[in-house]
């Protein structure tokens, strides 16, 4: 079993935005730089210079609200959602990191007699995202973790009661990823294993709070057509702070 990594408060907006910066910064300036061309452009164009930075700080504020309330105030890596997904625990488990991990030390505290791995997936080669690299400066692996490929995770097959996947497989920006990662959760998962998937879905919700920023996200029909294409059928679906979608995926008998 792995070694626990000390206790350390979950990201938050503080670090969302530390880990986002350019994107805040791009905003602030949109916002000050239409209000201060507004002085010198005639009427027509001043109005929407005004308008596009009332929009820009429009975003920000509820960008960053539906942030605050996801990650501070749902409770969300507190995992008291967790028994109603997993009445009977999560098992012998891995869990799938894709460059920050902040599930491993949650679920190992709730779960201490549980055996746990932990898969690192992130590769700088393959990471687009500059806020999961500066994420990866900030907090490194948890002790114990070990160094994956989508097609290759660190365990056996049939050797697993559930895979964890919160806000890893969406980094996966390449589909041929995606579906090699759930191909390889079937093979580990025990007939009747669960795999546990939390993701931002680009919906409406998300749309409405997070802007163009949403497309990040992915598509709930791509998930479920993931895990079909694996053979794995959903067999619940849960909402957090209404922004947040947990999905469970139970491994079909062999």
């Amino acid at each position: 079993m792995s070694t626990a990594p000390p206790p350390r408060r979950p990201s938050g907006v503080r670090e969302v935005i530390r880990y986002n910066w350019p994107l805040y910064a791009a905003g602030v300036l949109t916002a000050a730089g239409g209000w201060a061309a507004a002085r010198h452009l005639p009427r027509p164009a001043a109005v929407l210079a005004r308008a596009a930075a009332a929009t820009a700080v429009a975003h920000l504020t509820v960008s960053t609200l539906a942030t605050w309330q996801v990650y501070d105030r749902s409770g969300l890596y507190g995992f008291d959602w967790l028994p109603a997904l997993l009445p009977d625990g999560p098992g012998t488990h891995l869990v799938v990191s894709a460059g920050l991990d902040e599930v491993s030390h949650p679920i190992s505290a709730r779960h201490p007699d549980a055996r746990q791995r932990i898969a690192d997936l992130y590769d700088p080669a393959l990471t687009t995202e500059g806020s999961i690299r500066r994420a990866r400066r900030h907090r490194p692996p948890a002790p114990g973790s070990v160094p994956a490929r989508p097609d290759a995770l660190p365990a056996g097959t049939s050797s697993l009661d559930t895979v964890f996947a919160v806000f890893a497989a969406h980094e996966l920006r390449r589909p041929a990823d995606r579906r090699a990662l759930f191909a390889e959760v079937a093979r580990t998962l025990r007939p009747g294993g669960t795999l546990l998937l939390v993701e931002h879905l680009r919906d409406a919700a998300n749309i409405a709070a997070y802007g163009p920023g949403a497309w990040h996200f992915l598509p709930r029909a791509v998930w479920l057509r993931h895990a079909a294409e694996a053979g794995l059928r959903p067999t619940s679906e849960r909402r957090i702070a209404g922004l947040v979608a947990a999905f469970t995926f139970r491994s079909t008998e062999r």
